[in-house]
């Protein structure tokens, strides 16, 4: 569909904000991609559910967004619409030692209103830079913590347009994944299991989690967090070191000389940029030992 049959489609419709042409390095913290044709900025579950029955209705290609931490995308931008669920329907509750939250709610304020009502569970997730709707679409985990391990029910849209909601056995939860990537489908709440503990004891460990993440971690430049999925019985960083390619460039684009895991902006990387060191890395990492890394990091655009 052209932008203009997009605008005129869209331009009465009460779906959230709406962003037209909007650069998409301006949402991802890699701070690479080119212009979406229109981005959606829903603040209530209806503006989801409209949103998303729109783009199906009228065959729009359409995608679902976070707070873009793992994405890299396109130079040329995206075509369609991108619907980014962050920033105003991010609201939490916390009932006894449960937490119920929207999916565009950061883990990092989930974390510190868990260490709030003094609630353990959630250390391991407070320092990742995402939403919870790409948490548990990602089975995202760190420091021995999986979202599956907390995860009582999921609230979802569904293919069909209907909300529904799923147990944890229902999600087949796995590293990297879950039913919501099978699927297609799209994260509206979420209902954590967490225990009572002591304030300063999930503080401690909160900022132990953090220390570690800062003092191996580039988090001083833009990334896509870690940019390759762990192979079985390796780690991607490790193979990629002994593969002598710490520090390897390409444009603005690096291999990460703190922690090989990563590949960072060093100023002004275009996607090409990046996508070239990734291929360089997979063909290098996977002559030497004959292991083809996966890219953890989501491609996308046009």
């Amino acid at each position: 569909m052209s932008k203009t049959k997009l605008f005129k489609l869209f331009k009465n419709k009460k779906c959230g904000e709406m962003l037209f042409d909007e650069p998409m390095k301006n949402h991802t913290s890699f701070k690479i991609g080119g212009p979406a044709d229109l981005m959606i900025i829903p603040n209530t579950e209806k503006d989801i559910v409209e949103s998303v029955k729109l783009c199906r209705d009228n065959n729009i290609k359409y995608f679902i967004m976070g707070n873009g931490t793992n994405l890299l995308v396109t130079d040329s931008g995206i075509r369609g619409v991108v619907i980014k669920i962050g920033n105003g329907f991010d609201k939490i509750d916390i009932h006894d030692d449960k937490i119920i939250c929207q999916s565009g709610a950061l883990l990092s304020v989930v974390g510190k209103r868990a260490l709030k009502e003094c609630l353990k569970g959630f250390e391991f997730a407070s320092g990742i830079p995402g939403t919870i709707g790409g948490a548990i679409t990602m089975n995202a985990g760190a420091y021995g913590g999986e979202m599956k391990d907390i995860v009582i029910k999921v609230r979802i849209l569904d293919k069909n347009n209907n909300v529904v909601e799923f147990n944890n056995e229902d999600m087949d939860f796995r590293y990297r994944g879950s039913k919501v990537i099978d699927d297609g489908l799209i994260i509206l709440a979420v209902k954590f299991q967490l225990e009572k503990g002591e304030y300063f004891a999930i503080e401690e460990k909160m900022k132990d989690l953090t220390h570690r993440r800062i003092s191996k971690q580039p988090l001083e430049l833009p990334s896509g967090g870690s940019t390759f999925k762990r192979p079985t019985g390796y780690f991607a960083g490790k193979l990629i070191d002994e593969a002598g390619l710490r520090g390897l460039r390409y444009g603005d684009a690096q291999v990460s000389e703190k922690h090989c895991g990563f590949i960072v902006n060093k100023g002004e990387a275009t996607f090409e940029d990046v996508f070239t060191l990734i291929k360089t890395v997979q063909k290098i990492v996977n002559d030497k030992f004959n292991i083809m890394l996966e890219p953890e990091i989501k491609i996308i655009g046009d």
